[in-house]
């Protein structure tokens, strides 16, 4: 079953590379990448080279069909008039890659909001991690260093996993403080 990732306008740096390994997995990607042609039907060809033809032709419909379906309509429809996987791929990157000021803004605007992100009271380790990585695999997209991060340990070496049980382990630290403070609380006032 061959499912195709769908692209809305907000989505396009996810998408990409979940499409760019969708028409990988198939065999269709260079269709795209090195706008692949298929070369006109020569004389004499035998009955397996002219299979081949087809399938080579079956193939480049494929990957303008999964673009196609990958699209909302309204993005359809700006992009119906393009023939070519690597024309449809080229002009979406170029609509929708943001340029240089726009991504350094956005860059900034996630750096903020990791500076300013705290875990709430209410807030159990799993879903403060469950932000904390959304937001930096957001920031990654973008090509991100989180300072603050690398300042306080090995981003190569760090896995989502080690964060979490640093926290974890934070968090079970914290809670027996705050049993050991209300313990002694208890037995300060009997």
């Amino acid at each position: 079953v061959f499912v195709v990732p769908q692209f809305s306008r907000e989505n396009y740096h996810i998408w990409i590379v979940k499409m760019r390994s969708c028409l990988k997995s198939f065999g269709l990607w260079e269709y795209v990448d090195q706008d692949k042609r298929v070369p006109p039907l020569r004389a004499n060809l035998t009955i397996a080279q002219m299979k081949q033809h087809e399938e080579e032709i079956l193939k480049k419909e494929k990957v303008v069909s999964c673009l196609h379906s990958a699209l909302t309509d309204d993005v359809f429809t700006s992009i119906m008039h393009l023939e070519t996987a690597k024309q449809l791929w080229d002009e979406l990157n170029e609509r929708y890659v943001d340029d240089e000021r726009v991504r350094s803004i956005k860059l900034l605007t996630l750096k903020r909001e990791f500076e300013m992100l705290k875990m709430k009271e209410s807030e159990s380790v799993k879903e403060y991690t469950s932000k904390l990585s959304h937001l930096v695999n957001q920031m990654r997209l973008y090509e991100a260093k989180v300072a603050a991060i690398k300042e306080s340990c090995d981003l190569k070496k760090l896995t989502i996993f080690k964060l979490v049980n640093k926290l974890q382990a934070h968090e079970q630290r914290f809670s027996m403080k705050v049993d050991d403070v209300t313990q002694g609380a208890f037995q300060a006032r009997h």
